[in-house]
């Protein structure tokens, strides 16, 4: 079993930066995929940025923005975002799964339960 913790979200202005953390119990994560998704209001849960092993990936919308980054030592995962923009306001969500990267919601074992992160214009 994996627990997951997410912080760090809050309300930003358009052009600010937010780091996100997600603090990992239950399992060393050094061999695990980490992945962060969001959920705006009315929409589905997709796909933000995920890294494993030594490889990552992005969303289109994010890349050039947001940064994945992970401390093994202290089991946390971190989600840096810069330039926000309204449209990236939605609830973020950490994951983790056994394996790839996968931007498939589906495929991810263990979750967070989300911060929120408001961007005004």
């Amino acid at each position: 079993q994996v627990q997951l913790v997410e912080s760090g979200g809050g309300l930003v202005q358009a052009g600010g930066s937010l780091r996100l953390s997600c603090a990992a119990s239950g399992r060393p994560f050094s061999n695990l995929a980490m992945g962060w998704f969001r959920q705006a209001p009315g929409k589905e849960r997709e796909f933000v940025v995920g890294i494993s092993g030594r490889s990552s990936a992005d969303a289109d919308s994010v890349k050039g923005r947001f940064t994945i980054s992970r401390d093994i030592a202290k089991n946390t995962v971190y989600l840096q975002m810069n330039s926000l923009k309204p449209e990236d306001t939605a609830v973020y969500y950490c994951a983790t799964r056994a394996g790839s990267v996968t931007p498939d919601t589906r495929n991810w074992n263990y979750w967070g339960k989300g911060t929120l992160v408001t961007v005004s214009s």
